[in-house]
């Protein structure tokens, strides 16, 4: 059996190793030969791809675009869902069930559907093809579930330690911040992590949202597949970059993300 998975996570590595490979090599050897030939040449490897690629200013400025993006979206996310995960689970006010159930049913509804509606509204107020309207619209749509995932692990706190919190004087921001938030680390990392890669590997909302001279990597990239014989050695470091970055925080966080996901997996 790890025989078994360590080849199909070697297979599963091979369109990576690839894409880094080719990154490596000059334009006239892609078009000349595969990336397996750097095994045998390996004096093809050289960073002259990466030097190309941050002297162009539509790849560095679509990156700054994206963490522009990316960053807010996920720290805005985390934040509110959060407090309305907490909100939902342990405060009470009227119709919070039925309010619940309407985020959940929120859950189902596509991304798709809302794009005509939606645009015509950020036109309307003047947010339209720039950054504030792609926040907003990953923000809405990341909410949902955050709200859903955050509710039902903040729930399984048990009553006993918010009561005593309660004793001891703390109030409901007290409650959140000292017991909720420290126990909900695992969670609110893997929340983090979703809504992170969401937003940076997103094309379709950005291709229609985000300002068309100055877009994210992903519809930066998409523009420059059009020219692909001319501007290979900025394109292949470029799709390696942008796969690199959400990989990095992946793993920066693993731990914490296998924590929340298996939470309550076993009592």
């Amino acid at each position: 059996m790890r025989v078994f998975l360590l080849v199909v996570g070697l297979l599963w590595l091979v369109p990576t190793i690839g894409l880094a490979l080719s990154s490596l090599r000059e334009p006239a050897d892609i078009s000349a030969s595969g990336w397996w030939e750097v095994f045998t040449i390996p004096s093809q490897i050289t960073v002259e791809n990466y030097t190309h690629l941050l002297r162009d200013e539509t790849i560095t400025n679509s990156l700054l675009s994206t963490v522009a993006i990316t960053v807010p979206s996920t720290l805005l996310v985390v934040v509110i869902g959060s407090l309305a995960g907490y909100a939902f689970a342990w405060m009470e006010f009227p119709g919070r069930d039925w309010w619940f159930l309407g985020v959940v049913g929120l859950l189902v509804v596509p991304v798709q559907v809302a794009l005509l509606p939606v645009s015509r509204l950020f036109g309307t107020i003047g947010i339209f093809e720039t950054t504030l309207g792609v926040i907003l619209f990953h923000v809405a749509f990341g909410l949902p579930f955050a709200i859903f995932l955050l509710r039902n692990f903040f729930a399984e706190i048990p009553r006993e330690l918010l009561e005593a919190a309660r004793l001891d004087g703390a109030g409901e921001l007290g409650l959140f911040f000292r017991v909720v938030m420290p126990l909900g680390g695992p969670a609110i990392a893997s929340l983090g992590i979703f809504q992170f890669l969401w937003v940076w590997n997103d094309m379709l909302v950005a291709l229609i949202f985000a300002d068309s001279k100055n877009p994210p990597i992903t519809v930066a990239l998409q523009q420059q597949v059009r020219h692909f014989g001319d501007n290979v050695s900025i394109l292949a470091p470029g799709a390696f970059l942008s796969m690199v970055i959400p990989l990095a925080v992946f793993f920066a966080f693993q731990r914490q993300f296998v924590s929340g996901v298996m939470a309550g997996a076993v009592k």
